[in-house]
């Protein structure tokens, strides 16, 4: 299957053109004339995930490799000793960053995964009613997304309308009209701001909440006449 016809599914499915201005979501690996053979999902791309795939194959990912200009190429340095291995091996990448963000991840945790039924999103952000204490909610999120403890600054002890943006929303929260405010990488001024306004924080994790990149796009990429293959990275960071 070519590289394009790939890409142009991909395209309809979650346009790039929504993705913000600072992002680098598309096609940042590879030839569209070029010819896969089999697809990878992760969430990231590192030196392992790049050793193990075969040739010949399109990684498809949510964190682009590529954010910054490069200003040179230093094959002992990330993100040009991933490159390298990458041409080497004939593996193309694209990434859906903020343009997946808003048509299908923010929904597909709140729904599949943390089961609630989502009334409304605004860009980046889904709301969806809860009607329970706050630790009834904090239980369910701790089940659902593996989380051992989560952090929380507390306004609430019962939570009737929640809101989530995974990965990091913490500049958003001046922006959030519910009880609760799920996201990841919560600053410190974030969560003093949104205690005086009576918004409480939960956070998620930027990893945790948006693990599920692979699992979400898969759905999409059932009938195509290659194999599908999710191959999560890891999280960068460790707990003891």
């Amino acid at each position: 299957m070519q590289l394009r016809e790939i890409y142009d599914l991909l395209d309809e499915l979650s346009p790039f053109s929504l993705q913000c201005e600072w992002d680098n979501s598309g096609l940042l690996v590879g030839d569209f004339r070029s010819s896969v053979d089999y697809i990878y999902l992760s969430l990231d791309i590192d030196s392992d995930l790049v050793e193990m795939i075969e040739e010949n194959s399109l990684i498809i990912t949510h964190h682009p490799l590529i954010f910054k200009g490069l200003k040179r190429i230093d094959y002992s340095r990330y993100p040009a000793n991933i490159i390298h291995k990458m041409i080497e091996k004939n593996i193309s990448l694209i990434s859906m960053h903020t343009n997946f963000d808003q048509t299908h991840l923010n929904k597909y945790v709140a729904t599949d995964v943390l089961g609630y039924e989502v009334k409304s999103s605004d860009d980046f952000v889904c709301y969806f009613r809860v009607d329970s204490s706050l630790d009834s909610l904090c239980l369910n999120i701790k089940s659902k997304l593996g989380i051992e403890n989560l952090r929380i600054s507390q306004s609430h002890k019962h939570i009737k309308d929640c809101a989530i943006t995974t990965g990091s929303g913490g500049d958003m929260i001046g922006e959030i009209d519910a009880d609760c405010f799920l996201s990841g990488d919560f600053k410190y001024h974030q969560a003093l701001e949104a205690k005086e306004n009576g918004l409480t924080l939960i956070d998620i994790g930027h990893y945790e909440s948006e693990r599920f990149f692979g699992a979400c796009l898969s759905q999409y990429l059932k009938n195509l006449p290659l194999k599908v293959i999710m191959s999560n990275s890891k999280n960068p960071f460790e707990y003891k």
